[in-house]
């Protein structure tokens, strides 16, 4: 799995904790604007109306994994000797931290 390949390496992880209505409200969002802009996805596909309610699509894919992602960043939080783990519930939270972030040096881009 991905996760057992980067997360020892990862020196801070970032979970968005934020709740299921927003997470969801901004899924749906983001998904009827790309089947009205006809906008790409990835790979070439585009998203319609049909794949959305689809069983095995991305909004069904939502409630499937919500629970046990959101088990995940807590459990990475809890675990001894690990990286260290931010958990922001709200997005308030995340701008915040951001603002609070010194700026990039740009000549230290590379």
């Amino acid at each position: 799995m991905w996760r057992d390949l980067v997360v020892p390496r990862a020196e801070l992880i970032v979970g968005l904790d934020y709740p299921r209505w927003l997470s969801l409200f901004r899924l749906i969002r983001r998904s009827l604007r790309r089947v009205i802009a006809r906008e790409e996805v990835c790979n070439g596909n585009k998203e319609t109306l049909g794949r959305l309610l689809a069983t095995d699509s991305i909004i069904g894919w939502h409630f499937r994994s919500f629970t046990r992602k959101r088990r995940v960043m807590r459990d990475l939080q809890k675990a001894p000797g690990a990286s260290k783990v931010l958990i922001f519930r709200h997005p308030r939270e995340l701008e915040e931290w951001l603002q609070g972030l010194p700026e990039a040096d740009p000549r230290r881009a590379g």
